[in-house]
């Protein structure tokens, strides 16, 4: 078990009347604990919230005037760790449940379809099962670079494919592109965790369907899949952006916390709180 505290604060000099939906709340999940949280909105503002009935995924809407807003979100959440056996088989697609069977389809970032005779060519003779999603995460470790910059909120799986770089949600959306491509049902995960380097931010993995359950894989290598704090699963970042913004506006800060617990209970010298720069799709009308 691995315990966190995490924290997003958000400041926004809004120009005309805005509708706001954020998606930075941990989730409500099985392989999770909220031990606290507090969620605080500039006075005036008042705040709907609700739970997608089909990810879980937790969201909060409000109208807000002209002028500032803060919007500051903090929880201490503990993760605990799965034992994952290495032999697991793939599903065959006649077998997956019907309510995963739409994680087989291509996407708005993943285009599974698109890419169909390049997975094919890779790893189309690789043994099938979990050791195929592992040869995977390897080649794409080996063949695109980690490259803040070279991606934007618009980029998608077969671009990164093209160009060979982009950050961790363009490696998780390839991930995705290529399991879904050799008919392994695969989604999009978001959360917090802390790392060393590069410069951090909401952290994107994917996940996928083998054996019967859902595993967790990380093809930037960065973080241990064990202690990401879940925010968000989705088929890919349209499901899952932090924020969905309607309206003008200036966004004047933009940070995240985390600040990870040694399982004791102590918090460890050489780890403490680091701040962290946001990066995710916002949508103005």
């Amino acid at each position: 078990m691995h315990r966190s505290t995490v924290e997003t604060v958000l400041e926004y000099e809004i120009r005309s009347p805005t509708h706001f939906c954020f998606n930075i709340e941990a989730a409500n999940w099985p392989t999770q604990k909220i031990v606290s949280e507090r969620l605080a909105v500039s006075s005036g503002v008042s705040v709907h919230s609700f739970t997608d009935p089909g990810s879980g995924n937790r969201f909060f809407r409000f109208d807000a005037s002209p002028g500032p807003l803060l919007v500051d979100y903090k929880a201490d959440v503990e993760v605990f760790s799965e034992h994952i056996d290495e032999h697991l088989p793939e599903t065959p697609v006649s077998d997956v449940p019907d309510e995963i069977f739409h994680y087989l389809m291509p996407s708005r970032y993943c285009e599974s379809d698109l890419l169909s005779f390049e997975t094919q060519q890779l790893f189309g003779n690789e043994p099938p099962g979990i050791s195929r999603v592992r040869t995977i995460l390897k080649w794409i470790h080996d063949n695109i670079e980690y490259r803040p910059g070279s991606s934007t909120s618009t980029t998608t799986a077969q671009e990164v494919f093209r160009q060979r770089a982009g950050v961790c949600r363009d490696f998780a959306h390839l991930g995705i592109t290529l399991c879904r491509a050799l008919n392994i049902p695969a989604r999009l995960v978001v959360g917090y965790v802390w790392f060393d380097e590069p410069p951090q931010d909401f952290h994107a993995i994917f996940e996928a369907w083998i054996g019967g359950r859902w595993v967790l894989f990380d093809p930037t290598g960065m973080a241990p899949v064990d202690r990401v704090v879940r925010i968000g699963t989705g088929r890919d970042a349209k499901d899952v952006a932090f924020s969905t913004i309607f309206g003008s506006l200036l966004m004047t800060r933009k940070e995240v916390n985390v600040l990870e617990h040694d399982p004791r209970g102590r918090v460890p010298s050489g780890n403490p709180a680091l701040e962290l720069a946001v990066s995710a799709p916002v949508s103005a009308g």
